[in-house]
């Protein structure tokens, strides 16, 4: 009894507030006294006072405890510590200590007998007459309180990021969980997020839930205050061609975003290299660290109407141009080798160097080669040598050549190739006009329409060659400046109109086989071979008119005919069937008009055409009608499709 009162004279001012006891209550004092679980006070004469006595020495007791309240922080004094168990017991001045598990001190290690701590009353008492309290949930309120005080008055705390989660992060602020969102973490994207875990911040309270006691926070609105202000005194002092660090943080086609501690630039692709540059990742990598040249500083309009300062920056300009010293470094007629880099429909780039770049034009490719498109002759990316052409170092201009790396073939092509020798060549192409010869790779030589029979008369040459093929050809001519080569097929072999002057004299009677049909006529081929032509007055005996010749005759019919015209120079044979029947029998006149009987007009008209004949452009033809027996016949030929004959 006298540690009973020991105690209350510990705690006199603790008396007025003690709780009253019911009158009821019949619980002695060894009864209460042994449901204080941990507590340390022993009992002496324990039966030496009546029921009476022990009521009234019970009420004193509890007056001199503490009152508590649900929700009450409290300190207490460890007074044990059971680590098997997993337990603290803490007096916090009531009936019963509060028991608290060992887990909810942040440093249970560190924890001993005597060390003051604080706890939150959960229950005053459970319903084995047990207090109820939490070290964790008094942190967490008194935490929570200062979190609400730094959110009302726009304080700054700090906490460390512990493990990131869908959306965010958790940062641990004192014991108290928050959740700081990804989009507030900084003003820059962020990579790699795995990298803030274990991180200690700073931050704001953003939000508050009261109910749920959950607590938003953001890094980035501290990040933007600081940055406001940096970029109030960059754009202050900032100036064209100061030196600026920074770190890569985006690579768009078009170029490069660099933060410089929170202020954004931009190079420009062009402005990564004196080089051609097909796309900046080329130069550049995401985060790498670069030093640049402010190039320029200006101010923008947003749409909003905000206006806003920005920065240009340069790589390239920290190197000199590389054009600057050129003429020191290449010299005309020099090889050099370098890299194709741009191909075009004239010609491809080639770059010898960063910043230097020449152009091989298509002429310059190949002595040899018929290029149609560079590409058929180099490619993208392409190492290859050249020689120096020309160099235009105030144009910056280089022109290349990689033909001139080998020797000219036209050089000797007149020593090679004298005028009347006789060689062999292949076709490498045919047009309206005539056909291209290759002699060796690089010469080529032009057959023209005309040169390529003596006999035939030719609409397109490619009734008579085909491309690749073998053919045997004599040279008119060289133009070697020109780079030219005249050929002829027909010279190959004798010219046969010395002969067909002798056999086809005026007046002459022969036959010919109608090989095409023309407008003004046709065309027959002689018994040796020769092409003449007949006009449609002459197809007919008598004076009947044709206004169709497909009515009347076919391809491949054989004409009895008499020249009327030879010209040696022109090498042209002009028939009539009219002339050869003037001095026939009427017997044979009709024959043949039977034969070839006229139609009406209107039938003339609706007969089928099997032959357009159009000469090609470029072909010499006879004339359409023939002059022969008319005054003053000038003994013409006609050029092209389109002209008109008399």
């Amino acid at each position: 009894m006298a540690e009973i009162f020991e105690n209350l004279n510990q705690n006199p001012t603790q008396q007025e507030t003690a709780p009253q006891i019911a009158e009821d209550e019949h619980e002695t004092v060894t009864s209460y006294l042994k449901k204080r679980k941990g507590d340390k006070i022993k009992i002496y004469n324990e039966g030496g006072y009546s029921e009476e006595e022990q009521k009234k020495l019970l009420k004193l007791y509890e007056q001199s405890l503490s009152k508590v309240v649900e929700g009450d922080i409290l300190e207490g004094e460890v007074i044990e510590i059971d680590r098997e168990r997993g337990e603290v017991v803490i007096d916090i001045g009531f009936k019963s200590p509060g028991i608290v598990p060992l887990n909810e001190f942040r440093n249970p290690e560190a924890l001993k007998v005597g060390d003051k701590v604080e706890v939150s009353i959960e229950k005053v008492e459970d319903k084995e007459g047990q207090i109820v309290v939490s070290h964790k949930r008094a942190h967490f309120l008194r935490v929570w309180k200062r979190v609400n005080e730094a959110f009302a008055k726009d304080e700054i705390l700090k906490g460390t990021i512990i493990k990131r989660i869908k959306g965010g992060f958790v940062v641990d602020i004192d014991g108290l969980l928050a959740f700081l969102p990804g989009s507030q973490v900084d003003i820059k994207p962020i990579r790699d997020y795995d990298a803030w875990v274990g991180k200690e911040i700073e931050c704001k309270v953003v939000k508050i839930n009261q109910a749920a006691e959950n607590v938003v926070v953001s890094r980035k609105a501290l990040v933007e205050k600081e940055l406001e202000e940096r970029k109030r005194k960059f754009f202050e002092t900032v100036k064209v061609g100061d030196r600026v660090r920074g770190t890569v943080k985006a690579i768009v086609d078009f170029g490069v975003f660099v933060d410089m501690d929170g202020i954004d630039g931009l190079i420009h692709i062009t402005d990564l290299s004196w080089g051609r540059v097909n796309h900046p990742s080329e130069v550049v990598q995401l985060d790498q660290e670069l030093e640049m040249v402010v190039t320029r500083v200006d101010e923008v309009t947003l749409p909003t109407g905000e206006k806003v300062k920005r920065v240009s920056l340069g790589l390239k300009q920290l190197q000199p141009h590389p054009w600057d010293n050129i003429d020191q470094k290449y010299k005309v007629g020099q090889k050099v080798t370098g890299k194709v880099v741009a191909i075009t429909d004239y010609g491809a780039f080639i770059e010898i160097e960063k910043g230097i770049e020449g152009l091989i034009h298509i002429s310059e490719m190949s002595w040899t080669q018929h290029i149609k498109h560079p590409s058929q002759f180099v490619t993208m990316g392409q190492i290859v040598d050249a020689v120096i052409l020309h160099l235009d170092k105030e144009g910056r201009k280089l022109s290349l050549s990689m033909k001139r790396l080998e020797p000219d073939p036209w050089e000797k092509v007149e020593e090679k190739y004298p005028i009347g020798s006789k060689h062999k060549g292949i076709v490498r192409n045919i047009t309206n006009f005539g056909v291209f010869v290759e002699l060796e790779p690089g010469i080529d030589g032009l057959i023209h329409i005309s040169d390529l029979s003596w006999t035939k008369k030719i609409r397109h040459p490619a009734e008579v060659v085909k491309k690749d093929q073998e053919i045997d050809v004599v040279i008119l001519g060289i133009d070697k400046e020109q780079r030219r080569v005249t050929l002829g097929h027909k010279q190959i072999y004798p010219n046969p109109w010395d002969k067909l002057e002798q056999i086809y004299k005026v007046g002459t009677e022969t036959q010919g086989k109608i090989v095409r049909i023309i407008e003004k006529g046709v065309i027959v081929e002689l018994p040796d071979g020769v092409d003449a032509f007949v006009p449609i007055s002459h197809l007919l005996p008598g004076h009947t008119q044709i206004k169709n010749i497909h009515a009347v005759f076919k391809e491949g019919e054989t004409l009895p005919l008499k020249v009327i015209e030879f010209d040696k120079e022109r090498q042209k044979i002009i028939l009539s069937v009219s002339e050869y029947f003037k001095d026939k029998s009427e017997r044979l006149v009709k024959e043949f008009l039977a034969k070839h009987p006229v139609p009406s007009d209107e039938a003339q008209l609706k007969a089928p055409v099997t032959s357009i004949g159009i000469e090609a452009e470029g072909e010499e033809r006879v004339f359409i009608e023939s002059n022969h027996g008319k005054e003053n016949y000038p003994g013409q030929r006609a050029q092209g499709a389109q002209q008109k004959q008399n």
